[in-house]
């Protein structure tokens, strides 16, 4: 079944969630308690189970089978308490009070009992059937730790239940205690008005006071390998350069392993298109249609995916890697003293790190963000942030005029030359956060709490398996839906000439003056003006108007293609230009369209397309200056 979402700012109703008034059973917890792989395993759905950027607020709706029995389960935002005033809070206490939930399971973790008891406390208060689910028994016996659950079910008088999610230990008995509760072998609360309005610090004590009666632990420390790790992960010393290091190495891997598969599925899509056209030809179909929809809607699409697909097959699943090993969080960490200097919130650095992969990704991870102010703050800066369609042509650039060789010394160096570059697109998200915050955003950052989950052994076959299908086909998909109709426009702009030149060449030449102050052509300018659909069509396009070509056009040798460039009186000041335009220029069309979705703001939207696009103006007009000081 695939995931539906359930808005709460309209009225719930319980026929919307339950057609068919099937048992509506609420998951509810802290984060980092593994509800939503719970979720996961009882519905079969593969959502993210990492409440960091990305994570909706709203509530997941899948349905549950056992037993003969259906279930509808909503996967509510992991949340730390049922009466504070951010988002998640808001929106799992609005879905409790709804009266559509038969029954919530509060899922706890083992290892952090006391604070997760708070909320079941507060759940048990609001709800009439609750159940417990502890989770994470076997991260427990490797901390030594060991809960009584049958004293914890008699302390609370709720049913307990033990699991361990991952493995699937535990969930049978889950559904087993689920329908005793439906069936009313356990007697429903009786809530009262006095007990709704208790006092958070007499529900701390309770819960302090039941967990030290049902928690024991071993002589050695629970955390003791956790701890080392993160002197080494999050240290004042070694915190920022080993993160520099995984993300370099990370580009590394994501270069040297999609050169080869994307060569090959370029040559297999593009193989394609060259019999569709012979096929066109053989029944004699008129010479526009295979102009429009093979040498210009399908050449696109097929040079967007080669490009695309590989890179995102590889960088998403390493990026997911770090996040299921609980390596994301301790990134905010080190990043969050850079931020609140910068006025800014330190989820921002989640966000961005979701930019990384897709900028509407991250625009969409700032809804974790409570603070309205810091929220826009960190949409309006997310583009700085270079995506994956940004990365084949900075890549190239570098290969072609900064780092010639092919050799694996010169690959390192081409990775650590665009982790600069990265690092540059970073520097420019704290500077322009401040510029915000001292001017159009003014104001003080909001502070959040940050919670660090254990380190965990990830599961490969499950990253790859969400990297794939809940990312990667995800943002290709998107990408695809918008650059169709700009290879229509783009075989236009080439094929419809006036004056015996193509429309494509007029634009150019009617930009060239105004390119040439920005060291750049009106032909590199054009192309990312048409690339604004998707990034990765922009060295295409260049390389068609050089070639004076009716279609997209691709040169696999860099050298080759370096050849064309310099006889196009290109430089090294003019790769560096392009290179820094293509980090600071305005988004892409499905970023955009994200931004006004999440600020249902023109004025947003309109300033998150100028100011990046003012600001790479700016530095390339800088850049070209220096150079022709220099006589470059």
């Amino acid at each position: 079944m695939e995931k539906t979402e359930k808005n709460t700012d309209t009225p719930l109703r319980r026929e919307d969630i339950s057609p068919n008034n099937d048992p509506i059973i609420a998951l509810a917890g802290n984060p980092n308690v593994g509800k939503s792989t719970v979720f996961n395993a009882l519905t079969g759905m593969h959502q993210h189970t990492g409440n960091w950027a990305g994570k909706t607020v709203t509530n997941a709706i899948g349905m549950a089978k056992y037993g003969g029995n259906s279930y509808i389960l909503a996967d509510l935002p992991g949340t730390y308490s049922l009466r504070g005033g951010c988002a998640e809070e808001e929106t799992a206490r609005e879905f409790l009070q709804s009266g559509c939930t038969d029954v919530v399971i509060v899922v706890c973790d083992a290892c952090c009992l006391e604070r997760n008891l708070l909320l079941v406390l507060q759940v048990r208060a609001l709800c009439e059937r609750v159940i417990v689910c502890v989770n994470l028994l076997d991260e427990a016996e490797k901390r030594s730790v060991t809960v009584d659950l049958a004293l914890l079910e008699e302390k609370l008088s709720l049913p307990v239940v033990g699991i361990t999610a991952r493995s699937g230990m535990g969930l049978d008995t889950l559904m087993d205690r689920l329908q005793e509760l439906l069936d009313s072998r356990f007697e429903k609360l009786e809530i009262s008005e006095s007990t709704q309005n208790r006092e958070i610090s007499d529900l701390v004590q309770e819960a302090e006071k039941i967990a030290a009666q049902v928690l024991s632990f071993g002589d050695q420390p629970s955390d003791l390998t956790d701890r080392r790790l993160d002197r080494i992960f999050m240290g004042r010393k070694f915190g920022v350069p080993v993160m520099l290091v995984m993300l370099a190495v990370i580009l590394w891997l994501t270069m040297i392993g999609a050169n080869y598969p994307s060569a090959l599925l370029s040559q297999f899509l593009f193989s394609i298109g060259s019999a569709a056209s012979g096929f066109l030809n053989e029944i004699h179909a008129p010479a526009w249609i295979d102009g429009l929809f093979i040498q210009g809607m399908y050449r696109t699409l097929a040079w967007v995916v080669s490009v695309m697909l590989p890179p995102m097959a590889i960088f998403f699943p390493l990026f997911t890697l770090l996040e299921d090993a609980g390596y994301l969080p301790r990134v905010a960490f080190n990043l969050d003293g850079c931020f609140r200097k910068c006025g800014a919130c330190g989820k921002q650095a989640l966000t961005m790190c979701m930019g990384f992969g897709c900028n509407a990704a991250g625009v969409t991870g700032c809804r974790i963000i409570d603070s309205p102010r810091d929220r826009l703050i960190a949409i309006l800066t997310n583009v700085f942030v270079p995506c994956n369609g940004r990365f084949p042509l900075l890549i190239s650039l570098i290969s072609m005029f900064f780092v010639t060789g092919i050799s694996a010394v010169d690959s390192v160096l081409t990775a650590f030359l665009l982790l600069g570059v990265i690092l540059s697109g970073i520097g420019m998200t704290f500077l322009t956060s401040k510029l915000l915050s001292k001017t159009l955003l003014r104001g003080v950052a909001s502070s959040f709490t940050l919670e660090l989950p254990p380190y965990r052994r990830p599961q490969i076959g499950k990253v790859i398996v969400r990297s794939i299908f809940d990312r990667t086909v995800f943002v290709l998909g998107r990408a695809c839906i918008v650059a169709a109709p700009t290879g229509i426009l783009i075989w236009l702009l080439a094929n419809i000439s006036v004056a015996n030149q193509s429309l494509l060449m007029h634009c150019a030449g009617f930009l060239d003056p105004f390119a040439q102050w920005f060291g750049m052509d009106g032909t590199i300018l054009l192309a990312f003006i048409l690339g604004f659909p998707a990034n990765e069509i922009v060295i295409p396009i260049i390389l068609m108007s050089y070639l004076s070509q009716g279609s997209l056009t691709e040169i696999a040798e860099l050298s080759t293609l370096r050849t064309l460039f310099v006889e196009n009186g290109w430089t090294p000041v003019t790769a560096l230009c392009v290179m820094a335009f293509s980090l600071l220029h305005f988004p892409c069309s499905t970023t955009v369209m994200t931004i006004y979705k999440e600020t249902k703001s023109l004025k947003w939207t309109f300033l998150s397309v100028g100011l990046p696009t003012i600001l790479g103006f700016a530095v390339c007009f800088v850049i070209h200056s220096v150079g022709m000081l220099f006589g470059f």
